[in-house]
């Protein structure tokens, strides 16, 4: 059996669940979100804790997974997400310009990057950093990751954008001799 989809969650007080057939709403202070759960897949609201289990013995996989799921969206409209990157480079920034993020990063034309719907970030033009935020967790990470493809660190100055807590691996260059 799956040790994370047996744990129950616990309901913070604020947030209101409906369940749907498959289809789970949560509501709090921060916002709402929905899903659709695997058929596979039963979930119960009992007191304050919500319990996912599996229909057949098949799908421990899936329980789990849901449960994470389930327990990331409560977490979100709670507490919401966030990520955190820095730019290193010469010359490279990043500004706001409404919900559009403008990046400089050597190339030959500035990067506008729309934010999608829900995603907030703030830039820091001091400690060169960007902060990406929402209560959707799989949002968040995918627009970090989108941020960071347009220049991605490289190993021997370690120029480009980073995670805060990503650790570059550094390589030793030519040696002219």
């Amino acid at each position: 059996m799956s040790r994370i989809g047996k744990q129950p969650i616990s309901i913070a007080s604020g947030v209101k669940i409906t369940l749907d057939g498959q289809n789970i709403k949560v509501e709090g202070p921060k916002g709402r979100l929905e899903r659709t759960v695997h058929d596979r897949i039963e979930v119960k609201v009992e007191a304050d804790q919500l319990l996912v289990s599996t229909r057949d013995e098949k799908s421990n996989a899936l329980q789990g997974l849901t449960r994470s799921l389930v327990a990331n969206m409560v977490d979100g409209v709670t507490n919401g997400f966030t990520r955190v990157l820095e730019i290193n480079g010469v010359g490279y920034r990043a500004e706001m310009k409404g919900s559009t993020l403008n990046l400089s990063l050597g190339y030959s034309h500035p990067i506008e990057y729309p934010l999608p719907q829900g995603i907030s970030a703030e830039v820091d033009t001091k400690a060169n950093t960007i902060t990406v935020s929402g209560i959707d967790k799989e949002l968040v990470g995918a627009t970090a990751a989108k941020i960071r493809s347009f220049r991605q660190p490289e190993p021997y100055k370690g120029k480009g954008i980073k995670y805060s807590d990503e650790r570059i691996m550094r390589k030793a260059g030519k040696t002219g001799a």
